[in-house]
């Protein structure tokens, strides 16, 4: 699917004007305040009433929140309620439920839990299931594994291939950590002050980056690490 436009203004400034491909997988790196975020809420339908948002694609489904477009957001110990079953905080039947709990390696016996009494690592997984109830057709990751210990980031990652292979959806993977964009995405996209001023394939630009920004993001994430295949 083609972004063809998406702009963001707020009194007729430009905040975000970007277009961009996802063929797979497409990781959106900046840093922050570059419009990784503005990006994400445009698509979300999101942005607050004082912004102004316009958008063209040619994705052979429409863009709908909820439906064909799921979100996984930064912080899962914020994305669910603490005083509500597990069960009672999705939208559709337990056996559901349980064939997702399956699919992201979790047992069906927290669906009658609490989310304080889950691990970070559950919590995310918890929130990845709800993100995929509605089977959708693209995937919207807020840095989903920041909150997260190595050892859990990279499962949550592994996790997340494993099911864009078996589900088939496309994923946007906004972030700021060139190393896990580079675990999850075949493609990437520089965003700096609302514009994208690199993009290619992710090994290409890791190894050979031509703008003095994308080297500073990849200095700061990998510093003398080399990048192999």
């Amino acid at each position: 699917m083609k972004i063809n436009k998406l702009k963001v203004s707020l009194q007729e400034k430009n905040l975000v004007d970007i277009s961009f491909t996802i063929n797979r997988s497409l990781a959106l790196v900046g840093q922050s305040g570059s419009g990784k975020s503005l990006t994400l809420k445009a698509l979300l339908s999101m942005l607050p009433a004082s912004m102004t948002c316009e958008l063209e694609h040619d994705a052979n489904f429409e863009l709908i929140a909820g439906k064909t477009v799921a979100f996984v957001p930064q912080n899962p110990f914020t994305a669910l309620s603490p005083l509500t079953k597990i069960k009672k905080q999705f939208f559709i039947s337990q056996e559901q439920q349980e064939e997702l709990f399956s699919q992201v390696g979790l047992d069906k016996e927290l669906l009658d839990r609490f989310a304080p009494e889950l691990s970070g690592g559950q919590l995310q997984r918890v929130v990845i299931a709800m993100a995929l109830e509605s089977r959708p057709k693209l995937l919207l990751l807020d840095e989903p594994t920041t909150a997260l210990d190595p050892k859990t980031r990279i499962m949550i990652l592994n996790l997340l291939l494993k099911l864009q292979v078996t589900m088939g959806f496309k994923v946007l993977f906004v972030t700021h950590d060139m190393n896990s964009a580079k675990s999850l995405c075949e493609d990437i996209c520089v965003i700096k002050d609302g514009l994208l001023i690199e993009d290619g394939k992710m090994l290409d630009i890791l190894q050979n980056p031509q703008q003095e920004y994308t080297k500073t993001l990849i200095e700061a994430n990998f510093a003398n690490r080399k990048f192999r295949e």
